[in-house]
Parts: C-alpha cells; sequence; structure tokens
C-alpha cells in the first residue's frame, strides 16, 4: 500500500531516528535516538544539548543533520527537548530552568547509556546548550568528551544579550506601529525575561547570571573540541585558559554558525564542513579512547513510546505519540490524544509554518494542541515532507516552504486521524505558509470541515517563484512604511544620499501596488460582468463555502494579508458571513512572539473550534 499509515514503532532508516521519551521510569523529556548502523556494538555515544528559544528553532534542521552525521561515523547520538521546550512536558512558569535543564542533560546521558550500551559519552552543545553541557560535565563528571560549539561563557552577559535583544524588538514594534507593550505579561512571571516568543523565568536568570565558565574551572573530561564562530570569535580566551589547565583542547574557528541558527529556518545553511569536523573529531575520540564493548544486546531495550500530560488540574488526562504516516512512513508528527472517554471524534491537524518544525514558533502548536485535546479535540501537529522531522520524497528537495506536494501531505494526514482514530469532524489548520497550504487544500476538493488560518501571507504562488523575490506582503506592507516612517527620516534620507537604500526595489514595490489596485479594480468589474478569472481568490472562497467549508481567518492588525485578502478576495467575505469569519488581534506581530498576544490567538482560534 503505497500510502500506508505507520506508528512509532515502524521502522527508521539507519541513522534517520527513533523518536522516544525518557526517563523510563518517569517518561517527561521528547529525544531522538540515531543509531549507527552496521551490528557492531558501539562503546562511545553523544548526547546533543540544544541552544535556547529562537535559535533552537533554527537550528533544529542542523541538529539533526549533526545528529545524522555522528550515527554516520558510528557513533549513536541522542538530540532531546529540555522541559518546557519542544516536544517535552511542560515547566512551572516560575522554576528554575537551568537547574532543571541539567537535570535532562543527566537524564539523556543516562537513556543513551540505556538504550545503546555505550559506556563513554560526549556531550555536544550549541551556544547554551554548550555552557549547560560543561556545567553537567563539570558537576556531575558524567561524561567523557565536550563538543562545544559557539558556547556561551558568561551567562550574565549572555542575559545582557538577551536583554538587548528583547529591547531591540520592543523599538521596532513600536517603530511599526503593531504594538504599543501593554499587556506585555509572560506566563514566566515576574523577573521574567520573554525574547522572541520564549521566557526565560526570574529564578533562572538569577542562575544564568551567576555562571561564568573561566570561574568554574577545567571541565573533568579527556578531551574538547571548542568550535568558534569565524564572525564573532568569543571563546579564545577560554581556550587558553583550559590550555593552561592541562586540558587537551582542539581549537577550531569555522564559517556557519550565523547560517544554521541565526537565520530564518527557511533560509537556514547547514554547515557541511564544520558538521564533517564535529562527526570526525567523534569518531576519532570514540577509537583513541576505545573499551571493550558492552556485553548485552543493546537494541533489545525498550523505549517509550507516549507521554502521559495527566490533568494538568483539569480533571482530564490526555497523552502524547510520536507518528509515522503518508507513503512509506515519509511523514513525521506528534498526536495529542484527548481523555480516553472522548467519544465525538474530532480532529484538527496542524501544518507546519514556513521552515518551522511542528511545535511552531513560540512553541505555540504545542500549547494549542494540549489545550484542546483537554476539551475532547485530537490534534495531529505534522512535518509536511522535506521539513522539520519528516523524510524528503525521492527527488524532493529539503527545506522548500511551498512544495508542490503539500497538498498530498494534508491528504494523508486527514486520512491518517480518521483511519487510525475514527475522526469525524476534521479541522486543517497553521500558520502563515501552513494558512495556504489549508486553503489551498480546500480549494482542491481535499475533505475537510473547517480550516482555521493565521496570517497568510499569499493566496497564490508560482512554483518557480522563490521566497527572495518580491512578494504581494511587501507590495501591500512597504508603501505605509515608506510614507509614514521613512520619508521625513532625517536618517533614512542619509541612507539614500549614501547609496544604501535600494531604490529600485522601493520603485518596484510602488508600481506593483498600482499594478495591483487597477487590477482589483478590473477583477470586480469582471466578476459584475460573470467572467471567468484565473486566481480567482473570491470564486475560491465561495466554492470552498458551498462544499460546507467554515473558514476562518485571523491576523495580527496591521499584517499585510488582511489588506491582501480584501484586495484578492472582493466581496466574498461580507457575502459569506459566518461561513468565513475574519478576526483581527491588536498588539501582535506575524508569528505572536509576545505571551499576551499568544494568549489572545488561543482564546479566538479555541472560541472558533469550539462554536458549532
Amino acid at each position: 500500500m503505497a500510502d500506508s499509515i505507520c506508528d512509532q514503532s515502524a521502522a527508521p532508516a539507519p541513522g534517520s531516528g527513533e523518536p522516544l521519551y525518557f526517563p523510563h521510569d518517569a517518561p517527561r523529556l521528547f529525544g531522538w535516538l540515531h543509531r549507527p548502523t552496521g551490528s557492531r556494538s558501539p562503546g562511545t555515544g553523544v548526547v546533543i544539548c540544544q541552544p535556547f528559544g529562537y535559535e533552537a528553532l533554527c537550528g533544529h534542521r542542523a541538529v539533526r543533520a549533526f545528529a545524522e552525521a555522528a550515527a554516520a561515523a558510528g557513533v549513536p547520538a541522542l538530540r532531546f527537548d529540555y522541559l518546557g521546550t519542544g516536544d517535552s512536558a511542560n515547566i512551572a512558569g516560575d522554576a528554575d530552568q537551568i537547574a532543571q535543564w541539567l537535570e535532562d542533560v543527566r537524564a539523556a546521558v543516562d537513556e543513551l547509556r540505556r538504550q545503546t550500551g555505550v559506556t563513554r559519552v560526549c556531550l555536544l552543545g550549541f551556544r547554551l546548550g554548550a555552557l549547560l553541557a560543561t556545567c553537567a560535565a563539570t558537576h556531575s563528571r558524567i561524561v567523557d568528551g565536550l563538543v562545544l560549539v559557539a558556547p556561551v561563557t558568561s551567562g550574565l552577559r549572555y542575559v545582557r544579550e538577551l536583554r538587548m535583544v528583547r529591547m531591540a524588538a520592543k523599538l521596532r514594534e513600536s517603530s511599526n506601529s503593531l504594538a504599543d507593550g501593554s499587556g506585555d505579561v509572560t506566563t514566566a512571571g515576574v523577573g521574567s525575561l520573554e525574547v522572541s516568543g520564549y521566557a526565560l523565568s526570574g529564578a533562572s536568570l538569577a542562575a544564568l547570571s551567576k555562571v561564568d565558565l573561566d570561574a568554574l574551572g577545567p571541565p573533568p573530561v579527556a578531551r574538547i573540541l571548542l568550535v568558534d564562530r569565524d564572525d564573532l570569535p568569543s571563546s579564545a580566551e577560554w581556550r587558553r585558559s583550559l590550555t593552561a589547565s592541562a586540558v587537551a583542547v582542539d581549537y577550531q574557528v569555522m564559517p556557519g554558525f550565523v547560517g544554521m541558527m541565526l537565520t530564518a529556518p527557511q533560509f537556514t545553511v547547514l554547515p557541511h564542513a564544520m558538521i564533517d569536523v564535529v562527526a570526525t573529531w567523534l569518531a576519532g575520540f570514540a577509537e583513541r579512547t576505545a573499551a571493550p564493548a558492552p556485553g548485552r544486546d543493546s537494541t533489545a531495550v525498550s523505549a517509550v513510546s507516549s507521554l502521559e500530560l495527566g490533568d494538568d488540574g483539569s480533571g482530564f488526562a490526555t497523552a502524547e505519540r510520536p507518528v509515522r504516516f503518508g507513503p512509506d512512513g515519509l511523514l513525521f508528527g506528534v498526536v495529542t490524544e484527548p481523555p480516553r472517554n472522548e467519544r465525538r471524534r474530532r480532529a484538527v491537524v496542524l501544518v507546519n509554518s514556513g521552515a518551522d518544525h511542528h511545535i511552531g514558533a513560540g512553541r505555540l502548536y504545542v500549547s494549542l494542541a494540549r489545550h484542546w485535546a483537554r476539551r475532547g479535540y485530537l490534534v495531529l501537529r505534522m512535518d509536511l515532507a522535506g521539513l522539520g522531522d519528516s523524510g524528503t520524497r525521492p527527488g524532493g528537495a529539503a527545506n522548500v516552504v511551498f512544495p508542490s506536494t503539500a497538498i498530498k501531505d494534508l491528504a494523508a494526514a486527514l486520512e491518517f486521524v480518521r483511519a487510525r482514530y475514527g475522526a469525524r469532524e476534521v479541522i486543517l489548520g497553521g500558520l502563515c505558509s501552513a494558512a495556504y497550504h489549508a486553503l489551498r487544500a480546500a480549494v482542491e476538493g481535499v475533505s475537510v470541515d473547517r480550516i482555521l488560518m493565521v496570517n497568510p501571507l499569499n493566496f497564490f504562488w508560482d512554483e518557480d517563484s522563490s521566497l527572495t523575490d518580491l512578494q504581494l506582503a511587501d507590495v501591500v506592507r512597504n508603501p505605509g512604511l515608506y510614507l509614514q516612517e521613512r520619508i521625513w527620516s532625517a536618517a533614512a534620507w542619509k541612507r539614500l544620499v549614501g547609496g544604501e537604500v535600494n531604490v529600485g526595489r522601493i520603485l518596484a514595490v510602488y508600481l506593483r501596488r498600482a499594478y495591483l489596485a487597477v487590477e482589483s479594480a478590473l477583477r470586480g468589474l469582471a466578476r459584475r460582468l460573470r467572467l471567468r478569472l484565473d486566481k480567482d481568490l473570491q470564486r475560491e472562497l465561495e466554492t470552498v463555502a458551498a462544499r460546507g467549508v467554515k473558514m476562518v481567518f485571523v491576523f495580527a492588525r496591521g499584517d499585510p494579508g488582511l489588506e491582501l485578502l480584501r484586495l484578492q478576495g472582493g466581496l466574498a467575505i461580507e457575502r459569506l458571513g459566518d461561513r468565513c469569519r475574519v478576526h483581527v488581534i491588536d498588539n501582535a506581530d506575524h508569528e505572536f512572539t509576545r505571551s499576551s498576544a499568544r494568549a489572545r490567538l488561543e482564546h479566538v482560534l479555541s472560541e472558533e473550534l469550539f462554536s458549532p
């Protein structure tokens, strides 16, 4: 059967990873175990410690590539989400995340040993994850080697950096008139800091500010690979301190960090040279520290396949489990199951946004899924083929935001929740490109009952287009910005005179906007004359509504998709009434990165979902 339905027990390709929850006696963390090829029992493994927040979202693709490369080099790798991040269980808003995450690193080391039987473990950490790895190695003496990529060496400097990023974001919000700063309260409580949708509690900030790797002393490990970024090397001084303490340090300054962890996921570039250096070092470390292989068959160790979420104080117990589905189990997702006594058989499929993986920006999808499951909905958070943790179709490309096969993937997801869980009512939705894909699927006749679309930036996409091309969203957004904010700015005029402004792009924006306005008027005339038009959003919305599919649009005020809907949708929105509802949320940005805005979005979507 071409479109077989598989769960997490389906055998993955070697090195591709097995999803699991751990610790075995009290599962709360989600991870991926990448086993090496061959039957030889490995003596050394690696646990990967993620960076924090937006860097982790951007770096997801690269972290997966590092794990796969380690497995290909014969070193089993475990990558995982700390408590309160990714697909792991939630954490109390006022908890000391740093202390908890150090415990999580130790739990991951134990799980890697349990699953693979390795006798030696290295930690591979990125940025804040490198600091956590070093602290875990120093305090617990649980590992034999460290690989540290662009490590945070001073927690205090890192906190200051986060505060600067948050301040810059507030200034940008203010200049764009998208937010007034009111109601900006995070769920992490008093003294917390929220940056790009990710929060550190006051207790975490206090703990982090006290950590300095220079003062910590040399970690008790056999060897360290220290990879510094070439654009902003900051570990040279610490390296000299380690060398003076007789620690064996291999120091490399390499390009690629910005492209893999400081670039939006749809534009990330894998640092192949860095990946090769790390994989080669791990393989060499395993050979240098070779010891008798473990005598047991490590593959016989069972893994926990579900996360019991409990009732969160609401009286409703839910659970999550990873699933593979679609052709040959190519597609990956996480299902949040409603209480076992739920009989209404309703399901929501949330499609990954852009090249973000299935947790969503700011972990939005995780929050929605767990809230909706407590209200009786089964929720599948999925990655399209070539994105997140799904496989790439043969002959297809990875990290493509608008793949031509997206509708096939969505159809496979809907078939999965119906066949596996008996879903009778199915809702499809997501943010940005996911909203686009949901609408396209409904237009193409994929069987769905309702679509939830948050901040779509376009309604039509040409396969020969690129994300760097001038998009209609730019056309709708930029004229107002140029006129209202920049024409009176002395700094803007200085940049113009200095040749720092792309005048050609500005002209293209204005010409395209004028063309769009004329085209909109002509389309309105053609509709009155009952002429059939190509790429007619108004006709498509009416067709979808006629099939009985309810449509919900939610926009952040000022997001260009709202104006684009008005220009391209014509009078359809008003005529369709409750069959096509539009909501606008104040004081929010495109990805709802502030917790106050995310809370309002969750409320609006939930009200629509629970309505008849």
